[in-house]
């Protein structure tokens, strides 16, 4: 990216930092000011950039030859020698450009013709050249979008390692905890071949430990990780008066409050880019605390609240805005719940102030109407823990804010938990416009690639694979009703065990994994279902998804990272078969499911049941759609998934518009306490 600025290069491995930096040597991007016409303009610009994904790839071709001009030079040299070369490569990118993105194209062949030679001999992986190209994307500012299988990890320690050696300190953020902790294992002797040395943030590290991490050359941590650690550092900035004042105390000798965890944001590479940039960018991140209930936090409010929206009228009272997952009041439905709260009694106080009133019944029509068990949540241990839409697994240390942890606890007929105060927040968005450089890969990036250049001005390159495309699609199979559709799912995954192929179910839900199940165990089928959480078990069970005759039911993004290696013999009865039980809120979520078959090469097949009772085209806003496709569906079946296909489309702009909206109200919040003296 051309506008970043030289990062402040840390000292060598070898000669460790007198000290760690303080919260004043903290690097990070300025937040740039934006004007209304702004952002439409890039808006605009981003449906432009779209389409230059493939040419942007060719473009990337002419690093291939450059590695492979040094190759043979590397290849002659003892491991002694290699390492030299290394700590010799250090000084020359250095001189060679102001930050690792300028590099030139001949010195960037060297250094990856050396880290090739460095991870054959570590870890007996040589990378291919579409692998050499992902990673030249990466360097250069973009995001490479590499086909499930293509060896994203691999590509991304290429760039990762020259970053390293050009003195950058280094963020290799993953989808997960256990993805990072993966990746480090695996990719560490690499890194310590070439005098580079590696940090892993986890959860339960306390923040001495952190902070010796990020004083490494290459750190991998998850996105929720390093962003919360983001957030605890601003915090420890905020603990002074303002800036003036640090400013002063640092000159004075004073006290600078509590050191920083990071060393700044300088360099990241972001894995699974669209799910950690897009996906979770409609959720921001917040530190909260504990507090004493308050006015407008008494259970006594809760009850009445959700009682008062127990008997209101949709349509009349309220409606319901699915696609923005919100709920509005009509005027009626606000004469009604004044009349409600002169008659209320016992409710009176905060309920007869109407600004909290008519928010906290929000809250309670939201949770009632928008909010569903085994979907959105689930129930454990007699506590209500929230379940990623995205990934289908549970977010334990997660709760929801305003009340609605709350009143849905209340509306499951649990325990109240005590509200929370907000201390700190910030959306993906920011935070991750703040890196001085950003890039990152991912499978399906493509279709998001107008957004990716919108918000965090990042273009992508679609990178070819390996081998030549195997994959088969099969035509959507369309049914009226979801009964219908799960039998006939169970008489096809029967037909294809029998056969000895093996299948994975991808569904959207908890609750839709459990329906699959069910239709499988109807027919006795032997199957795996995957519980909603992520780790070495889950990634094991997607692992052994590819054995001949196994059957696997997972959550769309459930083992993602993981590949799904095909059993002796499954290659020649047609590879992994993948069935949809439906379509997602997104088409890019759909892709990953399918990605999951056809890696480097290999066959497989792709299948969708649809019907029209899904998840998706469920609400009123989908009532028109609906209907059509009833008509469709008699006369051409194509047609009517082409109809699901436009009511997929809506969502994901009602989403896109939300993740706006998210990131409007952010740079607001930051302009204000900004305006106080404070940094967010």
């Amino acid at each position: 990216m051309s506008d970043i600025a030289a990062p402040r290069l840390p000292p060598a491995p070898s000669r460790p930092a007198a000290r760690l930096p303080d919260i004043l040597d903290y690097a990070e991007r300025p937040e740039v000011e934006e004007t209304g016409f702004d952002v439409l303009g890039q808006r605009a610009l981003g449906v432009v950039v779209a389409w230059g994904g493939g040419l942007r790839a060719r473009r990337l071709r002419a690093i291939v030859p450059a590695t492979a001009a040094k190759a043979s030079h590397f290849a002659a040299l003892d491991d002694t020698g290699l390492r030299a070369e290394a700590a010799r490569l250090r000084v020359a990118l250095r001189r060679a450009a102001s930050e690792p993105s300028r590099l030139p194209v001949a010195v960037t062949g060297e250094a990856f013709a050396l880290v090739r030679e460095a991870a054959a001999r570590t870890l007996g992986l040589r990378p291919y050249d579409v692998q050499i190209m992902g990673a030249w994307a990466m360097l250069r500012g973009m995001i490479a979008e590499m086909r499930t299988g293509e060896g994203k990890t691999l590509s991304a320690s290429l760039a990762a390692a020259t970053a390293g050696l050009f003195g950058a300190p280094v963020h290799v953020i993953t989808a997960n905890d256990y993805l990072a902790e993966r990746d480090a294992e695996e990719l560490g002797p690499l890194y310590r071949f070439l005098g580079l040395s590696q940090g892993l943030v986890l959860p339960g590290q306390d923040a001495a430990a952190r902070r010796a991490a990020y004083a490494a050359d290459v750190v991998y941590g998850s996105n929720k990780e390093m962003a919360f650690d983001y957030l605890r550092d601003r915090m420890a900035l905020r603990k002074r008066p303002g800036n003036l004042m640090r400013k002063l105390d640092r000159l004075t000798g004073g006290a600078t409050g509590e050191p920083a965890r990071m060393r700044g944001l300088h360099f990241a590479i972001v894995d699974e880019a669209d799910s950690v940039l897009i996906d979770e960018a409609r959720t921001p991140l917040i530190i909260s605390g504990e507090e004493e209930r308050q006015a407008g936090q008494d259970p006594a409010l809760f009850q009445a609240a959700l009682d008062a929206a127990r008997l209101l009228t949709q349509g009349t009272d309220f409606r319901l805005q699915p696609d923005d997952h919100r709920v509005e009041l009509t005027e009626t439905g606000r004469d009604r719940l004044e009349d409600m709260a002169e008659d209320g009694g016992e409710t009176g106080g905060a309920f007869r102030v109407a600004a909290i009133r008519e928010h906290m019944v929000t809250q309670a029509l939201t949770g009632l109407h928008l909010f569903h068990l085994d979907d959105d949540y689930i129930i454990r241990d007699g506590k209500v823990q929230i379940v990623d839409e995205f990934t289908g697994r549970v977010m334990a240390d997660r709760s929801w804010s305003d009340g609605l942890q709350q009143l849905i606890e209340l509306k499951e007929g649990l325990e109240i938990t005590l509200p929370r105060r907000t201390m700190a927040r910030i959306s993906y968005q920011r935070y991750f416009r703040r890196y001085r450089h950003l890039c990152g890969m991912t499978g399906t990036a493509r279709d998001a690639s107008a957004e990716l250049w919108a918000v965090y001005r990042l273009s992508v390159a679609r990178i070819p694979t390996h081998r030549p495309e195997a994959r088969v699609f099969a035509r959507d199979r369309l049914f009226a009703r979801e009964e219908s559709k799960w039998q006939a799912i169970g008489r096809r995954v029967a037909e294809l065990q029998a056969q000895g192929v093996p299948v994975l179910l991808g569904t959207r839900s908890v609750a839709a994994s459990e329906k699959g199940s069910a239709a499988l165990s109807l027919l006795a089928i032997p199957h795996e279902v995957l519980s909603a959480r992520q780790d070495a078990e889950e990634a094991a069970i997607v692992a052994r998804a590819g054995q001949r005759g196994a059957v696997t039911v997972a959550t769309n993004m459930a083992g993602r990272g993981t590949d799904i290696k095909l059993g002796e013999g499954v290659a020649a009865l047609g590879g992994l078969h993948v069935i949809l039980a439906e379509r997602h809120d997104s088409r890019r979520i759909d892709r990953q499911l399918e990605g999951r078959c056809g890696r480097q090469g290999d066959p497989g097949r792709v299948e969708a049941f649809l019907s029209l009772e899904d998840d998706l085209m469920r609400g009123s806003s989908a009532a028109l759609g609906r209907r059509l496709a009833r008509v469709a569906l008699a006369l051409s079946p194509r047609a009517a998934a082409g109809l699901i296909r436009l009511r997929q489309r809506r969502i994901e702009r009602s989403h896109a518009r939300a993740r706006r909206d998210l990131l409007k109200a952010d740079r607001s919040l930051g302009e204000m306490l900004a305006f106080s003296g404070q940094l967010e």
